[in-house]
């Protein structure tokens, strides 16, 4: 009787110990496993698409005469990028926006805008967790056209600069979502800008 007293706690002792040593390489290696996933995201190509609304308000186009500077218009845009991140901190990004065709009527006048090109940026990165702080600069290489029926237009080819900033989240490690606000300095217009919805897939 006194032995198999003795012997049930070196039993639960043992068992203890494996229990203990098991949950402790199961959580080697789940940390091991699931490491690497967050390590390779934080740098590599990106893909996306986004749509928008752009404002534009026109200041004095010195092609279309001073008809037309009342003019303020919006319209749904579009936009596909792609990007490379060199770390968590720092990437650049290469866009192709298609602006719509914000339209206004100015002195009984339709006026139509049509403004697309590409854009390539520099991003900066504040990440918080899952949540991302960004801001971005770049140059935006574009055409634009703006008929006032009647009177003369505006069809040109041009660069500006380009600038904005938002929030973004992570979901399911790859797929980064974010909304963002830019302002296209376009010349001879004013208030020309653009409110962005977003998603990329980081590889």
């Amino acid at each position: 009787m006194c032995v198999l007293i003795g012997a049930v706690p070196d039993q639960r002792r043992y068992s203890q110990e494996v229990v203990v040593k098991r949950s402790a390489v199961a959580a080697a290696l789940l940390i091991l496993g699931v490491t690497p996933v967050f390590a390779e995201n934080d740098s590599g190509l990106y893909l996306g698409a986004g749509v928008g609304r752009f404002n534009v308000k026109i200041d004095n186009v010195r092609d279309v005469g001073t008809t037309v500077q009342s003019f303020d218009g919006d319209d749904t845009t579009f936009k596909v990028f792609a990007g490379w991140r060199f770390s968590k901190y720092i990437g650049v990004e290469l866009a192709y926006m298609d602006l719509g065709a914000p339209s206004d009527s100015v002195n009984d006048l339709r006026v139509e805008a049509k403004i697309n090109g590409v854009a390539p940026y520099v991003i900066g990165t504040l990440p918080l967790g899952p949540v991302e702080l960004f801001a971005k600069a770049g140059y935006y290489f574009y055409d634009i056209k703006i008929n006032a029926e009647s009177i003369r237009s505006l069809d040109d080819s041009r660069q500006d600069f380009a600038y904005g900033a938002g929030v973004g989240i992570t979901l399911f490690e790859h797929l980064h979502t974010r909304l963002e606000y830019e302002v296209i300095d376009i010349s001879d217009l004013k208030d020309s800008n653009a409110l962005w919805l977003s998603a990329a897939w980081r590889f």
